[in-house]
């Protein structure tokens, strides 16, 4: 059996403002003739389809199309809603779409259904498990609910890891009837020891979302999705393939790829990534303002998704729009005077409580964001302000 597992498309997403549809386009492109050139027996899409529940027009469009080319490839497609999806909206048609070989699962009580899928060159069928994101407060109830009598009983308040645990008994209690049959989770999860970004939407406020990785024995394998950075956490046996394109500057210096999986008769998983080379590269550049539009060396960011970090004592007038008249595509900019970095947060916090007077917080204000007081002139310029702002006297 032969699987092309992706995942955290996001189709729709905008990047700092900026559309990245044709981007995402080309990222679909390129997910198709990887799946139709390794003739894969199934891809599996583990969550995050769009970006947003009510996802625009013309990332539905992108989707349907590219579902449609993978399945014309003769390859199975199983996916699952995440937590940036519409559970509803995304498998409306799963039911009729299951009998042209699509899966699109977001019903959490039909998790226990498999989909078998038999290898285009013969051998056994597959059972591959389509478990869409839980939410604990919706979905624990409902499945500790239906959980048979003897089990241990759920706590008030499930967790992530609780309610994973309730959808995979079901899930393994219908396996039992199949033994031997070599089996596949599709899951979106934050499963513990991964490693995050900035681009992914936080489950929960702290470490209560995540899943040990001990929760999913029993697999050959398993799709993981959420985290946006390519990383196996039990071999090769579970793992995240990330998402086709990077969606945040922590991610600028990953290879995106997906991961072909190749799934012996035994229950043997080897894995080779397929990189995907597409989207606008993204990168970070620090300096003073003059020197970074001078420098011949930053001629490859011209083409590049920039975050920009200026270190000039103060920020020059019009930065971005003279950084842009070299790099178009500046998303980004940040200005961090050195003096700045030598004044930690707590300092600054200290001035700013301390302050006694308007004059005092507002001087504590213009420490902060220079990183150095203010000079006579500034302090006589901040007097003034602060005088005519008050009708002609500082309160």
């Amino acid at each position: 059996m032969r699987l092309l597992h992706t995942s955290d498309w996001h189709l729709g997403r905008q990047f700092h403002g900026a559309s990245l549809l044709e981007e995402q386009a080309a990222a679909m492109d390129r997910i198709v003739e990887l799946a139709a050139a390794a003739e894969v027996d199934a891809v599996l899409i583990a969550g995050d389809l769009y970006d947003r529940a009510i996802p625009p027009a013309e990332a539905v469009q992108l989707f349907n199309d590219t579902l449609a080319r993978l399945r014309q490839s003769g390859a199975a497609v199983v996916a699952i809603a995440g937590n940036h999806d519409s559970h509803v909206r995304v498998s409306i048609y799963d039911p009729l779409l299951a009998n042209f070989g699509v899966t699109i699962r977001g019903d959490v009580g039909r998790a226990h259904e498999p989909v078998l899928v038999q290898p285009r060159h013969g051998g056994e069928a597959v059972a591959i498990s389509p478990l869409p994101y839980l939410e604990p407060s919706v979905d624990g109830p409902a499945l500790a609910q239906g959980a048979e009598a003897g089990d241990a009983a759920a706590p008030p308040r499930l967790r992530h890891e609780e309610v994973t645990r309730l959808a995979l008994a079901r899930i393994h209690g219908h396996r039992q009837q199949h033994a031997g049959q070599r089996a596949v989770l599709v899951a979106h999860t934050f499963a513990a020891g991964g490693e995050g970004c900035e681009s992914e939407r936080e489950l929960t406020v702290g470490n209560v979302d995540r899943v040990s990785v001990e929760t999913f024995a029993g697999f050959d394998y398993v799709a993981l999705g959420h985290l946006h950075g390519s990383q196996e956490l039990a071999g090769p046996r579970l793992a995240y393939s990330g998402t086709p394109l990077a969606y945040s500057f922590s991610e600028q210096h990953q290879r995106k790829s997906l991961r072909l999986v190749e799934l012996a008769a035994d229950g043997a998983v080897s894995v080779e990534l397929l990189p995907l080379e597409v989207g606008r590269p993204l990168r970070t550049l620090d300096g003073e303002l003059e020197e970074l539009l001078r420098n011949p060396g930053h001629r490859q960011a011209e083409a590049a998704r920039l975050r920009v970090i200026l270190r000039d004592e103060a920020l020059p007038l019009q930065a971005m729009a003279r950084l842009r008249q070299r790099f178009p595509h500046v998303a980004e900019l940040r200005h961090q005077p050195p003096a700045l970095e030598h004044s930690s947060t707590g300092d600054r916090s200290n001035r700013v409580r301390q302050a006694r007077s308007a004059l005092e917080l507002t001087a504590a204000f213009f420490s902060d964001q220079q990183g150095r007081a203010a000079s006579e002139a500034e302090a006589a310029l901040l007097r003034e302000a602060l005088m005519a702002a008050a009708g002609g006297g500082e309160r």
